[in-house]
């Protein structure tokens, strides 16, 4: 097994640069002073194109031929040379002064971005944004010539492995034609009841950290092997063994920041789950996002915002923040995490109007990455698209096409997955349910281990042995699809019987 142990040694290099460069992203989205953006640019090109060259290394291709005739390869090492062979791919598509010019380019971007959302100023972002864009474009044609796929499903491919735009399609025409009756059935119900009523506030921002840690905490989240932050943009990132989640606070509302807090502790626990076995090696990792935000989602509005969980979190909040009165009842909380409203803001958005805003930005990134949609006609479109899609009126740049980091930051073909990763999460949950009924009873007293060791189980400590239908049909017995999300949404906002 002499080649497969020389790719595994050299793939063990590459996972440990992948830390590095993980925490010095962390950095410049928590830390780093704003004079450092061009320097901290330099070190992850370098970085990264140091990564590139290990990785695509002639000699690698004649490892791979030489590892597959090897004896003594089980399950788990073919499984890594696979996914050995797919990076390689990704890779060797794409010359390296490419790879450091976009490297530099979405660094810049991404500090250009800050000031352009603050200032709703999306001209300033403009020419940095059509640079990143140029070059993502030619990083999707260089992999798709290579893969034989379009640039769009070569950039999608390095999100979510597998994934093409033809199994995406059709799914997401079916949550287009469903879920506008749905929202507006939903909230015909919600008007005919008794509003919502508002937590009072303020609610300091010491308060809302530690009840966050301790919600983590509850979850199964390991603080020996990561840490809670603040960013601008609420994120999961790090090393191996160092998971940096990072949330942002709001005084006047303390449930916006503990549901971000609890949906990187979904993504946390993946990362803490996967088995330690396998550390830098790619069948190590996880098995793509759309999965890797079905676990974020799992938590967050499977669990979390479910009546079993409010009748936990009613009482902490209560005695946290002093309060008193109807507000503070679990069912009140309920109704609050539930809530049902088109609004301009992805990350704030309800699980029922939330695909709509995915839908959108599909739709306008495949279209950029075509070629048939300019930088200077993206914020016209995201209105045009906010307006058809959830009938509101973008105010301005800063609630529209600049409030997501992801296109800055060159992650086009990364947007589908949050929808993709909500329809996995309703499939997950509910089979994890059906195998131990005690899981939603046990979230009413904020104890999450068995639903942890199921996730451990199925999920996480899977990783990447299999392709992502393999392991959800394993896991919940079909591939990927629609049924138990709409179900699921059919079940707690219209209380049907599905």
């Amino acid at each position: 097994m002499q080649a497969y142990a020389t790719l595994t040694a050299t793939f063990a290099r590459l996972g440990a640069l992948e830390d590095a460069s993980g925490i010095l992203g962390w950095d410049t989205q928590t830390q780093m002073p704003d004079g450092a953006s061009d320097t901290r640019g330099e070190q992850l090109a370098v970085l990264s194109v140091l990564a590139h060259e290990i990785l695509t290394d002639p000699r690698n291709a004649e490892r791979f031929e030489a590892a597959e005739s090897e004896a003594g390869l089980g399950e788990w090492e073919r499984a890594n040379l696979r996914e050995m062979r797919r990076a390689y791919a990704h890779a060797a598509a794409v010359p390296g002064d490419l790879v450091a010019a976009a490297s530099k380019a979405t660094t810049r971007c991404e500090m250009i971005w800050r000031e352009a959302r603050r200032e709703s100023d999306f001209a300033r972002l403009r020419p940095h944004l059509e640079e990143v864009l140029r070059l993502r474009r030619l990083v999707g044609e260089a992999k798709g010539a290579t893969l034989g796929l379009d640039p769009y499903d070569a950039l999608l491919d390095g999100y979510d492995p597998g994934m093409r735009r033809a199994r995406i399609d059709p799914i997401f025409a079916q949550l287009r034609t469903v879920l506008p009756d749905l929202v507006v059935a939903v909230r015909e119900r919600q008007a005919a009841q008794a509003p919502a009523l508002p937590l009072p506030g303020p609610f300091p921002v010491a308060i809302q950290r530690e009840i966050g840690l301790g919600l983590m905490r509850a979850v199964g989240f390991d603080f020996s092997r990561g840490r809670l932050d603040v960013s601008l943009h609420p994120f999961c990132g790090g090393a191996t063994d160092d998971v940096r989640i990072t949330t942002r606070y709001d005084e006047a509302s303390a449930t916006g920041a503990l549901m971000g807090v609890l949906h990187e502790t979904g993504h946390a626990i993946y990362e803490q789950g996967r088995p330690a076995a396998w550390r830098h090696q790619p069948v190590g990792q996880a098995r793509g996002m759309s999965l890797h935000e079905s676990q974020s989602l799992l938590v967050e509005m499977q669990a979390c915002r479910s009546a079993e969980f409010c009748a936990y979190l009613a009482p902490t909040l209560r005695a946290a923040f002093g309060g008193d009165g109807p507000a503070w009842e679990a069912d009140n909380l309920h109704r609050l995490y539930t809530r049902v409203e088109p609004g301009f803001i992805r990350v704030d958005a309800d699980e029922v109007t939330y695909p709509a805003h995915i839908l959108l930005r599909y739709r306008l990134e495949t279209a950029m990455i075509a070629g048939d949609l300019t930088v200077a006609d993206l914020p016209g479109a995201f209105n045009d698209g906010m307006m058809e899609l959830l009938g509101l009126t973008v105010p301005d740049d800063r609630h529209g096409c600049l409030q997501d980091i992801h296109w800055p930051g060159g992650s086009f073909g990364y947007f589908p997955t949050y929808t993709l990763g909500a329809l996995a999460a309703a499939q997950l949950f509910r089979a994890a349910c059906a195998a131990h009924p005690s899981i939603r009873p046990a979230l009413a007293e904020g104890d999450f281990a068995q639903l942890r060791g199921w996730l451990l189980e199925n999920v996480h400590a899977r990783a990447s042995l299999m392709e992502t239908d393999e392991l959800l049909l394993a896991a919940t017995g079909k591939p990927l699809g629609a049924e138990d999300f709409l179900a699921h949404l059919r079940r707690r906002y219209l209380g049907a019987a599905v």
